[in-house]
């Protein structure tokens, strides 16, 4: 991943989250919003308030008021979201994701998957194959897709330091001696 797209990439989710927050209505914010962009999509995540439980309220309890209050946000806002969601596919040229966000605990309502070519050689294929035969996955695809989501899991401390010295780097090439 080059430096300069790393940047691009992060400048493009700071307007997009300003275009957001500018759109959405002010009732749906419970704080700032979470927006996410690669090439293909732009993914929104919506912090909303929490329900109320009781104190004392067991897990259950509090797993079935969050899925009772996200479903809720979803259903409430859904023609202003579809509104919105085309106005900055129009706008932006990429679809747009939604979900949302309380404390801890968050849910995509909508995601967009893109495929994606890669060349492995046989020992790479050969793990995914292991995945699929172990009935981890049902496919190569889906196996690869699992390596990814458990890599991105597992080391996102090691990801964000990698991210922030990308970033680093392009401010050093930036300043660095200019060819004429």
């Amino acid at each position: 991943m080059s430096t300069d797209k790393s940047e691009q990439r992060a400048s493009a989710a700071e307007r997009l989250r300003g275009w957001f927050t500018g759109r959405l209505p002010e009732e749906w914010l419970d704080g700032a919003l979470d927006v996410k962009v690669d090439r293909e999509e732009i993914t929104v995540i919506v912090p909303i308030g929490g329900p109320q439980v009781a104190d004392g309220a067991s897990d259950a309890e509090q797993a079935a008021a969050w899925d009772g209050r996200s479903r809720r946000f979803r259903e409430e806002t859904r023609q202003h979201r579809i509104e919105i969601a085309q106005e900055a596919e129009h706008t932006y040229g990429r679809k747009v994701s939604w979900g949302v966000r309380s404390g801890d605990r968050a849910v995509m309502f909508t995601t967009f998957s893109v495929p994606v070519m890669t060349r492995l050689r046989q020992n790479e294929r050969l793990v995914l194959d292991t995945l699929v035969d172990a009935g981890v996955a049902r496919s190569r695809s889906d196996a690869l897709a699992w390596c990814v989501r458990l890599v991105g899991e597992h080391e996102d401390a090691w990801l964000g330091d990698l991210r922030e010295a990308l970033q680093h780097v392009e401010q050093i090439r930036s300043e660095g001696p200019r060819s004429a």
